[in-house]
């Protein structure tokens, strides 16, 4: 059977998604300074500021216009967003960019329900090694959490990128609530200290070509029910539909907006992780449709919540096995 094509405002109509708005772009190239000035002024970041990578991105003519996403034919004169990842770089702020785009609608609705959708396309000969992040969606009160190995608590904030991994193999990677066993699903990886990685290698980016995401974000509803909803399409065909998934857990947490997260990195990687040349990755076309409905789908009551264990420091893991040691020969003597 062919695969069913759905275009982004499709997958909006079928959800129901009937607020919209845009990114704007500008018409004529720009260097980083003036690229990291229009981002600001004109993106809607949080603090009204990038996270960190200015030096790192520029508007730029588009690299394949000969290539557009697959089945369209249309091409845009417009210059594209470059995020350039530097030889060597491996980490937060030395390759790559990051900031959150909050979309604080007109009329002031909360979103329970958001779709984005973007193109985006790698450089010819770019190195996939062992995998990066890229651009999805967040939300919730706690800004900064939800990320680098912060897991969420249900009340603050949740998570939910792109990643490629090593030969262009692609996932979703979240940071949120894992009830009701979630973990031991086949197509779920879960990691104590960093995000959930959800069906990885169902669909492959390719280099040298522009292509299509489409990402469905619905809240669970009520808050102690796993009926969340994550919905993918990889170039308009759907790749990766998730329900019974738990964002959150009270409803302080809702979806907020963009997150524009582009790094050659797990936080605690090393230089194994390193691109061995610089190179590139394009942006462009950034949609964004939103809902206050939230996940009407049947769902579990939540049995178990559990959140990966904390993370220690090596010199605070060396002072907790110290106690353990003093408290063992206090117990029992020497």
């Amino acid at each position: 059977m062919a695969s069913v094509s759905v275009s982004p405002t499709g997958v909006a109509a079928q959800y129901s998604l009937t607020t919209s708005t845009s990114l704007p772009f500008p018409t004529a190239t720009q260097s980083s300074q003036d690229a990291s000035t229009f981002i600001t002024s004109q993106w809607s970041l949080f603090n009204g500021r990038l996270s960190w990578g200015g030096d790192n991105l520029a508007f730029v003519s588009d690299p394949f216009p000969n290539n557009p996403v697959a089945g369209s034919s249309t091409t845009s004169p417009n210059p594209v967003l470059q995020i350039n990842y530097p030889a060597g770089s491996y980490s937060g702020g030395t390759g790559g960019a990051q900031w959150y785009t909050q979309w604080n609608a007109s009329d002031g609705t909360t979103f329970n329900s958001m779709l984005l959708s973007y193109e985006l396309a790698f450089d010819s000969d770019f190195n996939w090694v062992k995998g990066g992040k890229l651009p999805g969606l967040r939300g919730g009160p706690n800004t900064s959490s939800c990320s680098g190995g912060s897991q969420p608590t249900g009340n603050d904030c949740f998570s939910t990128r792109l990643m490629w991994r090593t030969g262009g193999a692609g996932e979703v990677y979240a940071y949120l609530l894992q009830p009701n066993n979630l973990c031991s699903q086949g197509n779920i990886i879960c990691n104590s200290d960093f995000g959930i990685s959800i069906d990885r290698g169902t669909f492959y980016f390719a280099t040298g070509q522009w292509m299509r995401i489409t990402m469905f974000v619905q809240m669970n509803d009520p808050p102690d029910v796993a009926n969340g909803n994550l919905v993918l399409y990889f170039d308009d065909v759907q790749t990766i539909s998730e329900q019974g998934l738990q964002f959150r857990s009270g409803t302080a947490v809702n979806v907020g907006g963009l997150y524009f997260s582009c790094q050659t990195l797990l936080l605690g990687s090393d230089d194994s992780w390193a691109t061995p040349q610089s190179v590139n990755t394009y942006y462009r076309n950034f949609q964004l449709y939103g809902s206050s409905l939230p996940s009407n789908l049947t769902g579990q009551q939540v049995s178990s919540n559990v959140a990966p264990p904390l993370r220690l420091s090596p010199t605070t893991a060396v002072l907790a096995v110290l106690i353990a040691f003093a408290l063992h020969l206090t117990w029992y003597g020497t």
